[in-house]
């Protein structure tokens, strides 16, 4: 096992992940779990969901990390009978044995867990279907990614500017935002004066909306149609 990663429990009983290396959890140590639903489920997806009456979405995330976001959506997405298409980006990701020590198994159906674990090796080399969901994750760095098809929704989950500036400036949110089809939804934990800038100057309509537990504020950002 990699000796910088290290397993530990969050405010609200849900575990995430410790970087050594990079200094920081992989979620919100005030919950991992509320904060995922929070931020990226209930005012990503959700929110998506809501406003299109939509009946299938496709997310990219950047920083798939854990897998957590991605297995609370694909599960609702389950339930609900919703067609999901889902890619997310991740540099450094993690082993099949360390996420299987994150205890997630206990929040989504042991069907969505289960195809999850034994897929996800190889959805870091192509797409897999998991339930109404198919997911794939792009082995990059962000500035490398590419996409021919646009998404619906953005999960913005990179560790935190003060542990990673690169990706939060302006060349990282210009090349991630190119990727969401007008109407669709940018999701972050975060909220800086750089960030609204940079999403404004874009043609982004940028809005608060209250953070989850341990954050007062985060952000969301809808991508204005052309004119």
């Amino acid at each position: 096992m990699n000796t910088e990663l290290k397993i530990v429990t969050t405010a609200d009983g849900s575990n995430t992940i410790y970087n050594s290396a990079v200094g920081e959890n992989y979620h919100s140590r005030h919950g991992a779990l509320q904060e995922s639903k929070h931020v990226f489920l209930n005012s990503g997806l959700k929110y998506y969901l809501d406003n299109h009456s939509a009946v299938s979405a496709s997310i990219l995330e950047v920083g798939f990390g854990t897998g957590l976001n991605f297995l609370l959506s694909a599960d609702y997405c389950a339930k609900n009978q919703i067609k999901l298409d889902y890619t997310g980006i991740e540099a450094y990701p993690l082993t099949e044995e360390m996420i299987s020590q994150t205890g997630y198994d206990q929040y989504i159906s042991p069907a969505t867990w289960s195809s999850f674990l034994n897929d996800y090796p190889e959805a870091l080399k192509t797409a897999v279907q998991i339930n109404t969901c198919q997911l794939q994750i792009a082995h990059c760095q962000l500035l490398e990614f590419n996409n021919k098809e646009p998404f619906d929704v953005v999960y913005f989950d990179a560790f935190a500017a003060i542990h990673q500036p690169e990706m939060w400036d302006e060349e990282a949110i210009t090349h991630t935002v190119q990727f969401l089809k007008p109407g669709g939804v940018f999701v972050t934990y975060a909220i800086t004066g750089n960030l609204k800038r940079v999403l404004k100057s874009l043609g982004f309509k940028v809005e608060k909306a209250p953070g989850a537990p341990g954050k007062r504020e985060m952000l969301r950002a809808i991508k204005c149609a052309d004119e």
